[in-house]
């Protein structure tokens, strides 16, 4: 689709790279939306951006965080075994000593560095576990205020087990009512395998009843006998929730038997359910009861991409009770992620790449989103030629664009040398 000389357009983006490979290409954006693509568009009076060569991306996706946890590092202890329990005890700690003001403020400064990576979706899980559902109120209320610059997305998620915890399953029920989007659980927490299986069928029972999507913290174990995500994806299919259940970690997939997954893949995908896997976390988390060899805590990411199934990758924690780093950036999760993976082929890390924007978006059922005319013209332009190469640098975002709008820029990344008979800058691009 072209535009005509005689369009009104507001901006238009000249000689970018886009993520499937074209070179040279214009991107014309009008009232928020982009309205055209193609090489040497004729658009005239519109503000004009030059690329330079560089990749023009859709924005990135975050297909699993805890935004009620985010920037809570050290409080009111630090995990000391790094173990995912320790994790939970302490989030268990933390809970009693919460306020609304400092989770919405925790919250609010970390929407601030998503945007300047150019995370502009979020899926984040909210503990309906404490009866005040005073993380549930902060995050609709920062959900509120981000929602000209950022989507966010809420998980009602029973941190203790919808069946272990008395209240959890009415609080989950008012998180819902309250305007909380997705319906959660985590059924390796459940006090046996058979609470387990049994929360995944009430959860998935009053999604479907009330036309709602899933996304389950399933097996986030080391044990090879944790399958829920097997029970997770026969209540999908057999409720016809084809297409709006996600299962999140499955790292006891990385210790089953090559047999059993041979059976499990083909349900995950005659059920659509989608994965998504935590690098950093997993990788941090998992294998912690190992000697060596040690696990590496990941799911079969390349398997479950070969079986057809959606893969997406997501950050999960930033400095909270279970991880002490990060920093909203997904390109440093998609980094992590094809080395856990060995994902290193041209292909393999394209895929990997589209793991954190069109996949996770997909997931999400974001409406509106991608490169093509009709899209909403959020927009990241990377200081890297191709998504390889922007995952290789975790390169600078030169510009984040919502709905046509700048909303923030970084500089290139030169370094300026003095050496003897050296160029004076050192780009860490092969041009």
């Amino acid at each position: 689709m072209e535009a005509t000389t005689d369009a009104a357009m507001d901006t238009v983006i000249r000689n970018a790279s886009l993520p499937d490979g074209r070179r040279g290409i214009d991107l014309a954006i009008a009232g928020g939306k982009i309205a055209a693509v193609g090489p040497a568009l004729p658009v005239r009076g519109a503000q004009e951006i030059d690329a330079a060569g560089d990749l023009v991306s859709p924005p990135f996706v975050d297909a699993h965080f805890h935004m009620d946890a985010t920037l809570s590092y050290g409080l009111p202890r630090v995990n000391q075994s790094g173990t995912l329990l320790e994790g939970i005890a302490l989030w268990g700690e933390l809970k009693p000593q919460l306020t609304q003001e400092a989770l919405v403020e925790r919250a609010m400064r970390y929407g601030d560095w998503a945007v300047a990576r150019g995370l502009l979706a979020i899926r984040t899980h909210v503990d309906v576990c404490d009866d005040r559902l005073l993380a549930v109120e902060a995050l609709l209320e920062v959900k509120r205020r981000v929602a000209p610059y950022l989507d966010m997305q809420l998980v009602a998620f029973p941190q203790d087990g919808v069946l272990r915890s008395p209240t959890a399953l009415a609080n989950l029920k008012r998180a819902i009512g309250m305007g909380v989007d997705v319906v959660g659980g985590i059924p390796h927490f459940e006090r046996t395998m058979a609470d387990g299986a049994e929360s995944v069928r009430i959860l998935c029972e009053f999604a479907a009843e009330q036309g709602l999507r899933v996304d389950m913290h399933c097996d986030e174990s080391d044990d090879p006998l944790s399958r829920h995500i097997e029970t997770l994806a026969c209540h999908s299919h057999r409720l016809g929730l084809h297409g709006r259940v996600a299962g999140s970690h499955l790292t006891s997939m990385h210790s089953m038997d090559n047999y059993y997954v041979s059976k499990l893949l083909p349900l995950m995908k005659e059920a659509g359910v989608a994965a998504i896997a935590n690098p950093l976390i997993n990788i941090t988390l998992q294998g912690r009861h190992d000697s060596y060899p040690k696990r590496r805590g990941m799911t079969r990411v390349p398997e479950l991409m070969a079986a057809g199934i959606d893969v997406a990758f997501g950050h999960d924690c930033v400095m909270d009770p279970w991880y002490s780093l990060g920093s909203g950036d997904m390109l440093e999760v998609a980094h992590m992620g094809l080395h856990v993976a060995q994902m290193t082929g041209q292909d393999a890390m394209r895929a990997c790449y589209a793991a954190v924007t069109e996949t996770p978006a997909r997931i999400l059922g974001l409406d509106g989103y991608g490169l093509a005319p009709g899209c909403h013209a959020d927009l990241v332009l990377l200081d890297a030629a191709s998504p390889v190469e922007a995952i290789r640098l975790r390169a600078a975002r030169r510009m984040v664009m919502r709905r046509g709008k700048i909303v923030s820029e970084s500089p290139r990344a030169v370094a300026r040398l003095n050496l003897p008979g050296r160029p004076e800058q050192a780009d860490f691009r092969l041009r």
